[in-house]
């Protein structure tokens, strides 16, 4: 498409090669490669102005505070919260779900109550809750799925109940690319008084998200070592802190300590500057495109690929069936007869990446009947040449194996 060799120029590795070859590179949904803008951004502030925020007089440190400051107002309206407080900064997702879980989880929860979450979920969404559920005494209950891959509306109904005290599931699933409706999640978890958690991992680089309409609590572009936490704030405000130590103090005795106000509170140590910095340029690069061109370009191939696919007797699919409008640019795969490892380092030697794996989602992967998958996830850049030498490459994949056609 066009959009797409529009945005291609700002990504300097992608005009690199891989083996040779010049790089497909199919493997979004793990990370995103970055624009020259945040790479800029990134580089500006360590040779601009590299200082530790919130700690120094000088001016140096005031800069550094300010970018770090205005990359939360920018998060903050970006993602429709109602005020800055509420953003809270990460090292990643999984820190972030890991902070509500022991925070939230292990303070509010107690022998008795239950916990729902999806099959479909990132073991960052399931792990945290396995160990909520074993210090507490709490029960975990499974949301399962239909045969298309979306999440069983009768489980969703039956199992979040009055003794439901926590629902956490993936806006949508880093295997099958499917989206869920979380605002209905959200509402029935909230009819039966309980707080409900959302991954929005895989969903808030592709689409526009708004937090107080869906009313609940590295993949966009910005640099790896930057997460962000949204949490209502008389929920975060009740919370504990998480993690102790410099900067989220108020004021510290020689046996006892208060703790600073939010955000500051679950911000403890030196934070990751330069990464809020790039945060804020892939903000500013995403809103100036538009989240609706950008899901034309993934709808576009994912329209493209899937039939040729379907084409190849050898090439089973999973999540691409769905009747509802829901699929993103995710497609997971295998080749029969092949081990995803094998196809994978067979299309990296054509210069085409792709993930193989359980994709950590080991409990999804079970209950399909599968041990491991391939899965390709598009992005803005991508094209639909992209595609093409994906989809010749798969068709060498079991010819490579001695398999012939």
């Amino acid at each position: 498409m066009a959009d797409a060799q529009e945005f291609l120029k700002d990504f300097p590795l992608l005009h690199t090669e891989m083996n040779g070859r010049p790089i497909a590179y199919l493997d979004n949904g793990a990370t995103t490669q970055k624009p020259e803008q945040v790479i800029k951004a990134i580089c500006g502030y360590y040779g601009g102005c590299n200082a530790n925020p919130h700690r120094g007089a000088y001016a140096l440190s005031v800069e550094a505070t300010e970018i770090y400051e205005n990359a939360r107002k920018r998060t903050a309206a970006f993602i429709g919260a109602k005020r800055p407080e509420e953003i809270i900064f990460t090292k990643n997702a999984t820190e972030a779900l890991n902070l509500i879980a022991y925070s939230y989880g292990l303070t509010n929860l107690k022998q008795g109550d239950e916990i729902v979450i999806t099959i479909a979920e990132h073991h960052s969404n399931l792990v945290p809750w396995q160990h909520v559920a074993h210090a507490t005494g709490a029960a975990l209950k499974y949301i399962y799925l239909e045969q298309d891959g979306n999440l069983s509306d009768e489980d969703i109904e039956t199992k979040i109940t009055e003794r439901t005290k926590l629902v956490a599931c993936t806006q949508v699933s880093n295997v099958l690319g499917l989206k869920n409706d979380v605002k209905k999640i959200a509402a029935k978890a909230h009819s039966v008084g309980a707080v409900c958690v959302v991954d929005g991992s895989q969903s808030v680089a592709h689409q526009k998200v708004d937090v107080r309409d869906i009313d609940a609590g590295h993949k966009m572009l910005s640099p790896m070592g930057i997460g962000v936490l949204y949490g209502k704030y008389d929920l975060l405000d009740a919370m504990p802190p998480f993690l102790m130590g410099g900067d989220m103090i108020e004021y510290v005795e020689e046996q006892q300590t208060t703790f600073a106000e939010l955000p500051a509170k679950f911000e403890a140590g030196t934070q990751n500057v330069g990464g809020a910095a790039g945060l804020t340029a892939a903000i500013d690069y995403l809103t100036g495109i538009g989240f609706d061109r950008i899901e034309a370009i993934e709808k576009d191939l994912v329209d493209y690929a899937l039939p040729q696919l379907r084409e190849l007797p050898f090439i089973e699919l999973y999540g691409c069936d769905t009747k509802r409008d829901n699929k993103t640019g995710i497609i997971a795969f295998n080749v029969k007869d092949v081990h995803p490892h094998d196809v994978a380092t067979i299309l990296d030697s054509t210069g085409v990446a792709v993930r193989a794996g359980h994709h950590c989602a080991q409990p999804l992967h079970k209950y399909l009947g599968l041990n491991a998958s391939c899965r390709a996830s598009f992005y803005l850049y991508n094209t639909r040449e992209d595609v093409d030498r994906w989809i010749a490459a798969l068709k060498k994949v079991r010819e490579v194996l001695g398999y012939g056609a």
